[in-house]
C-alpha cells in the first residue's frame, strides 16, 4: 500500500475520480492546499472525497521556493511513496517535489516543456511533429507583426492556460486586438499564480480533434485509445462532446496515435498518463496540445467502461514506480459518450426539461443537471457545462450521436426562456 501526497487538485470530477481510486487501489494520501475553502464550495459533496485524506495540510503551494524544503519535512515525518495532482497549473511543482524526495514521476523539465503550449510547439517542431505554423510575441506591435507573417484565419491562445480558456479564432486585426485584450485582462490564473504576457498564434487547422489517451512507463508508451470530440461556441472551442473509441479507420486512428507518441517522446516525458490533442486534416494528423496528465471531461470514465482500464489507477501506478496493467478486458460495451449542456446566455435556471426517463434508462450510466436556482453565464470554454449526460452503447460507434440526442432534447430555461 502506498502513500501518495496530493498536491492540490481541480474542482470538478477529478476531485472524486482520483481519491476514488487512491482508495480503489489500496492505496492512501495526504493533502495538501493552500487554501481549503477553495474545495469547499457550494454543491460539492460533502464529505468532499479530498477531505478523507488521512491529512490535510496547508502551505504556500504557489512558491516552490519555501513549498520543497516544506514537503521535505512532511516526507521525513509521513514517508510518501509518490506525488501527484489534478490539477494542470501544479504539475511542474509536483514534479519538482518528486525529483527533490528522490520519488519516481516525470520530470520537471519535460513537464514545464509540456505545459507550456510554446515551448511545447518549439521542442515538437525540432523533433519532426506535424504541426501548425506559430509564433509567439508579447508586444502590440510584435503580435501585429506575427499575424502579418502567418496570414488569417488564426487561433489565438494564452501559453498557460488550460480548459480552452480565451482560446479563439480571429479573422482580422480588429478580432485579434479583442482576443489579445481578452487574454491580457486575466493576468493571474485561476489559483492566484502570475501568468506569462506572452501570447501565441497559429495557423488555423482544419479537420475533426481526437485526443489520444496513453500511459508512458520506463520510456515505452502504450496507446489505450484515441477519443473523438465535438466542438461548439465558435470562435471559441468548447468541447460539447467525446466518444471513445472514436470512430476511425485503423489507419487513421494509427497516424494519430503515432503523433501523439512522437509528441510525447520528444518533450521526454514518462511516468505518466497523457492526454495528447491532434486534428486530422487533409495532410494528415498535426499536434494541437499535450496535457501531462489523465483527461478531463469524463474521458477517463468512457475508457473505464469500454475497455475496463482504469487510467486513474494507472496515473497512480506511474507515479509510484509501478508498470500499471493495461489490457484491456471484455465489457461489452462498444462505444461510450459524454454529452454537455452549453449555455449561449446568462441567467438563472428556472426549469429542466427533456429529462423525464433518464433515470430509468439502461443506456444512461451517469447524468449531472442543473438545480433550479443555479446561476448560469454563457461559455467561452470547458469550464461552464450546465450539465452532462454518459452513455454506452454495445455497436461500436453508436453512443456519441446517442449522448448528442439527449442533450439536444434537453431544454434548461433561463429566466422565462431556454438556454
Amino acid at each position: 500500500m502506498g502513500h501518495l501526497l496530493m498536491v492540490e487538485s481541480w474542482v470538478g470530477s477529478m476531485s472524486t475520480l482520483l481519491p476514488q481510486g487512491i482508495k480503489d487501489g489500496g492505496h492512501r494520501f495526504s493533502f495538501l492546499t493552500r487554501n481549503l475553502g477553495h474545495y469547499l464550495r457550494p454543491g460539492a459533496p460533502s464529505p468532499h472525497p479530498l477531505l478523507t485524506a488521512d491529512n490535510v495540510f496547508t502551505a504556500e503551494t504557489n512558491d516552490e521556493a519555501t513549498l520543497l524544503p516544506y514537503a521535505r519535512k512532511l516526507h521525513e515525518l509521513f514517508g510518501f511513496d509518490g506525488v501527484l495532482t489534478s490539477c494542470d497549473y501544479y504539475l511542474p511543482t509536483v514534479a519538482a517535489i518528486a525529483t527533490d524526495l528522490g520519488l519516481p514521476g516525470p520530470g520537471r523539465e519535460a513537464v514545464v516543456a509540456a505545459c507550456d503550449k510554446h515551448r511545447t510547439r518549439e521542442i515538437c517542431r525540432a523533433a519532426g511533429v506535424p504541426g501548425p505554423e506559430f509564433a509567439v510575441a508579447q508586444t502590440p506591435d510584435e503580435i501585429s507583426a506575427a499575424a502579418a507573417r502567418l496570414g488569417y484565419p488564426l487561433v489565438v491562445k494564452p501559453i498557460d492556460l488550460c480548459g480552452g480558456m480565451f482560446v479563439c479564432r480571429v479573422e482580422d486585426d480588429t478580432e485579434l486586438r479583442v482576443a489579445v485584450d481578452r487574454i491580457a485582462g486575466f493576468p493571474v490564473n485561476a489559483r492566484g499564480q502570475r501568468r506569462s504576457p506572452q501570447i501565441l498564434l497559429e495557423t488555423c487547422v482544419r479537420g475533426p480533434e481526437f485526443s489520444v489517451e496513453t500511459v508512458t512507463v520506463a520510456g515505452q508508451t502504450t496507446v489505450v485509445g484515441v477519443t473523438d470530440k465535438q466542438l461548439t461556441g465558435a470562435p471559441a472551442f468548447i468541447e460539447s462532446s467525446h466518444m471513445f473509441p472514436a470512430d476511425l479507420s485503423d489507419t487513421d486512428r494509427t497516424a494519430v496515435a503515432e503523433t501523439a507518441v512522437a509528441a510525447i517522446t520528444a518533450l521526454g516525458l514518462d511516468a505518466t498518463v497523457a492526454h495528447t490533442e491532434v486534428k486530422l486534416t487533409p495532410d494528415g494528423p498535426c499536434l494541437i496540445e499535450v496535457n501531462p496528465r489523465p483527461a478531463g471531461n469524463r474521458i477517463t470514465e468512457l475508457v473505464r467502461r469500454v475497455t475496463g482500464i482504469d487510467l486513474t489507477r494507472a496515473h497512480l501506478e506511474a507515479v509510484l514506480g509501478a508498470v500499471p496493467e493495461l489490457t484491456p478486458r471484455q465489457t461489452e460495451v462498444g462505444s461510450a459518450a459524454v454529452a454537455f449542456a452549453v449555455p449561449d446566455r446568462a441567467g438563472v435556471v428556472a426549469r429542466v426539461a427533456g429529462a423525464t426517463g433518464w433515470a430509468d434508462d439502461p443506456r444512461i450510466v451517469e447524468h449531472k443537471l442543473p438545480q433550479p436556482g443555479t446561476e448560469v453565464r454563457p461559455a467561452t470554454d470547458n469550464n461552464t457545462y450546465l450539465g452532462h449526460v454518459l452513455v454506452t452503447a454495445e455497436k461500436p460507434g453508436a453512443a456519441g450521436e446517442l449522448a448528442d440526442s439527449l442533450i439536444a432534447d434537453l431544454r434548461v430555461e433561463l429566466d422565462g426562456g431556454a438556454a
